[in-house]
């Protein structure tokens, strides 16, 4: 409600000032009020629609479950280097559509071991949270639920683990490395 009242008054004082420069227009005959009057209105929607398209760019990314369906691969662009890369080669996860989550222990493309699970999300936020629920025992960077970033265009999950602390995983496709 108070956000309201400052629009009104701004939106009455509007109305009665084009409708001063309408009444001096049309009293003085010169147009020049008038075109004032215009450039007002149109320099408002102008305003408008510039933060509306502001907003749709810069606001952040609302998930849903289905967002989370995918394959994950470690995000080297945080922490670049042999330590990334190595987490790259030997750790990714996929999620599927019925639910499942599988942790693959990995030899660059080949896969040593699975660690499955299942997840669901809550939505306490205005972006569900994604919750795992591993299979015990389970692999170290499982241990935890993970912490979503977003941005507008994308986001990333980081989990905890005790051995390696923090490890970003983004969603994408394994791909070997170039070296």
């Amino acid at each position: 409600m108070a956000r309201i009242i400052p629009f009104y008054f701004f939106f009455f004082t509007l109305l009665v000032l084009t409708g001063i420069l309408l009444l001096v227009s049309w009293q003085t005959k010169n147009k020049i009020y008038k075109k004032i009057a215009v450039y007002i209105w149109f320099g408002l929607f102008g305003l408008l629609i510039l933060g509306i398209i502001i907003n749709r760019l810069t606001d952040k990314k609302e998930l849903k479950k289905k967002d989370y369906y995918g394959e994950y691969i470690v995000n080297r662009n945080y922490f670049p280097g042999r330590q990334a890369d190595w987490q790259y080669n030997n750790f990714r996860f996929e999620i599927k559509n019925n639910d499942s989550i599988y942790f693959y222990i990995t030899d660059k493309e080949k896969i040593l071991k699975t660690f499955c699970g299942t997840i669901s999300t809550t939505n306490t936020w205005s972006s569900e949270r994604l919750i795992i629920n591993m299979k015990q025992p389970t692999h170290h960077i499982m241990t935890s639920n993970p912490t979503t970033y977003r941005s507008a265009w994308s986001y990333y999950l980081v989990f905890h683990s005790p051995k390696f602390n923090n490890v970003y995983f983004k969603k994408g496709h394994w791909l070997p490395l170039d070296k």
